[in-house]
C-alpha cells in the first residue's frame, strides 16, 4: 500500500503536536513505523488520506459498536445541530440519556454526565472518598482508568504496596494513598482488607480488562471483592468505560450478575462523540454538589450534540439488539485466529468476552498483568504490520483489545481470517532460526 501522503502529514504533525499525535494510543511505538492518517470512515471501514481502505477492528478504541456513521445517529446529531452546539444549561435530552443509562445498567440509580472516561473515574474516586471520609483506594495492575494522577501508577513487587508513580509529573504525594494489587488474585485482596479495610475508600477495577488485552475477571475474584467491600464499608467501583454497552447492553455487571456501588461509563454511551458518565446508588450520588458537598463540574457536560448521539445509539442497541450476532461474529473471529495461529505453529491463546477479544502471542492463559507482559510483543509487531498491509486495521499494541461491530459482515471476517493466515505465516518465516530470545 502507498502511504506517502500519510507519512508527510504525520511528519508535519510532529513539528506542531508532541509526538505527532493527540493521544499516545494512536502512535505506533509498540509496532514500529508511522501511524496512518485517516480521512473518513463508513460502516466497518476506515479510509486513509492516500485512499487505502481498512477493515477496522479499533472502532475509535471501542465506541463504534454500530459501525462508523450509523444513519440514525448522524441524523440525530444533524437535527440537534440545527438548534444548538452547546448551552451550558440543563436540557430535556440530558434527562432522556440519564433514563436510558439508569434503565440499562443494573446498579445505577442516579447518574452524572461528564466528558471523558478519565473525568468519570477521577470524579468517582473523589466521590467515594467524600462519601466514606477515607483516603486510600485499591486498583489492580494492568487496569487502566484514564490519566488520573492517583490511578496512573504501577504495581509494586509485593501483593499490596503503596504505589510508585507511573509517569513523570505524577507525584508520590498524589499516589501515596493508592494500593496496587494483582488482578484476579483473591488472596491479595483478602490480605489488604485484613490489614487496611477500615482505611479503604474504594476499590476500582475493570470487570473485563481491555488495556492489557482482553482479560476477564474471574467470578470468584469479583465475588470476593463484593463481599469484602460490603463488609468494610468500602465503595466498589466498576470501570465500564470500555465494557459498558459493549459486552452486554447493561455492561459487564449485567452479564456477570455482580453489582458495584458506582460505575463509570464512556465510549459507546456517547455514540462516537465525547461523552461519559458515572453513576450508582442514589445514597452515594447525592453527595455530589449541588445535592451534597463533593465538588465536580464541567462546562461541556451534557453537551447537546454528544447527548443526541448517545441517545440515538442507546435506543438502537435497546430496540434492535445486535448482541446475539456480535457474539456469533466475534466467536468466528476468535476461533479463526486461533486456528490460523495453530497452523502457523505460533504459541498463542485467544481471550474473548462478547465482541471484545485479543490474540495473545503466549501459550498460557492470560489472567493478569504478570502473565500478559510475558507475551511476544516483537512477534505481535510483525504480525500487526502484515495485517495492516493486507488492509486490516488492528489495535497497535499487544495490550489492547480489538472490537467487532455490527457493521462487520461475514465477508469482512473471511477476509480478515485469510489475511491472518498469510500474515502469521510471513511473521514466522521472517524470524531467525534457532531458539528465540526471551521477550
Amino acid at each position: 500500500m502507498q502511504r506517502e501522503k500519510s507519512r508527510q502529514i504525520f511528519a508535519d504533525a510532529q513539528h506542531r503536536i508532541p509526538g505527532g499525535v493527540n493521544s499516545p494510543a494512536r502512535a505506533f511505538g509498540a509496532v514500529g513505523g508511522d501511524p496512518i492518517v485517516m480521512d473518513r470512515a463508513a460502516g466497518a471501514y476506515l479510509y486513509d488520506v492516500d485512499g487505502n481502505r481498512y477493515v477496522d477492528y479499533v472502532g475509535s478504541w471501542g465506541p463504534m459498536i454500530l459501525g462508523h456513521r450509523p444513519p440514525q445517529v448522524v441524523a440525530a446529531v444533524h437535527e440537534t445541530l440545527e438548534r444548538a452546539m452547546s448551552f451550558g444549561a440543563p436540557t430535556e435530552a440530558e434527562n432522556e440519556l440519564a433514563d436510558l443509562i439508569i434503565a440499562a445498567v443494573p446498579s445505577i440509580e442516579k447518574v452524572r454526565l461528564v466528558n471523558s472516561g478519565t473525568e468519570a473515574t477521577m470524579s468517582a474516586i473523589r466521590l467515594a472518598r467524600g462519601y466514606t471520609g477515607r483516603e486510600r483506594i485499591v486498583k489492580f495492575a494492568g487496569n487502566y482508568h484514564g490519566h488520573v494522577d492517583s490511578l496512573l501508577v504501577a504495581a509494586g513487587s509485593s501483593a499490596a504496596t503503596l504505589a510508585v508513580p507511573d509517569s513523570p509529573g505524577v507525584t508520590r504525594g498524589t499516589s501515596r494513598d493508592t494500593l496496587v494489587l494483582p488482578y484476579n488474585d483473591e488472596a491479595a485482596v483478602r490480605a489488604v482488607f485484613s490489614e487496611q479495610g477500615s482505611h479503604l475508600a474504594a476499590v476500582i477495577l475493570e470487570p473485563v480488562a481491555g488495556n492489557m488485552g482482553c482479560v476477564p475477571a474471574r467470578d470468584e475474584f469479583l465475588q470476593t471483592l463484593r463481599s469484602l467491600t460490603e463488609e468494610h464499608g468500602t465503595v466498589l467501583i466498576f470501570d465500564e468505560v470500555m465494557s459498558g454497552f459493549r459486552v452486554a447492553y447493561g455492561g459487564a455487571q449485567a452479564r456477570l450478575g455482580i453489582l458495584p456501588d458506582l460505575t463509570t461509563l464512556g465510549k459507546i454511551m456517547g455514540g462516537g462523540l465525547p461523552a461519559a458518565a458515572y453513576g450508582g446508588r442514589a445514597e452515594i450520588m447525592d453527595h455530589i454538589l449541588p445535592a451534597g458537598p463533593v465538588f465536580q463540574a464541567g462546562t461541556l457536560s451534557g453537551n447537546p450534540l454528544a447527548t443526541a448521539a448517545g441517545i440515538a445509539t442507546l435506543r438502537l442497541l435497546r430496540d434492535d439488539p445486535p448482541y446475539p450476532q456480535l457474539e456469533q461474529k466475534a466467536a468466528k473471529l476468535a476461533e479463526g485466529l486461533a486456528a490460523a495461529a495453530t497452523a502457523a505453529a505460533v504459541p498463542h491463546t485467544v481471550a474473548r468476552v462478547g465482541s471484545m477479544l485479543t490474540l495473545f502471542f503466549h501459550a498460557q492463559p492470560i489472567t493478569d498483568w504478570e502473565t500478559a507482559r510475558q507475551c511476544d510483543t516483537a512477534r505481535f509487531a510483525r504480525y500487526f504490520q502484515h495485517m495492516l498491509n493486507r488492509g486490516v486495521y488492528l489495535p497497535c499494541s499487544q495490550y489492547e483489545a480489538l472490537f467487532v461491530s455490527a457493521a462487520h459482515t461475514w465477508d469482512d471476517l473471511d477476509l480478515t481470517l485469510a489475511a491472518a493466515r498469510e500474515a502469521l505465516c510471513e511473521t514466522v518465516a521472517e524470524e531467525p532460526q534457532g531458539p528465540r530470545p526471551r521477550s
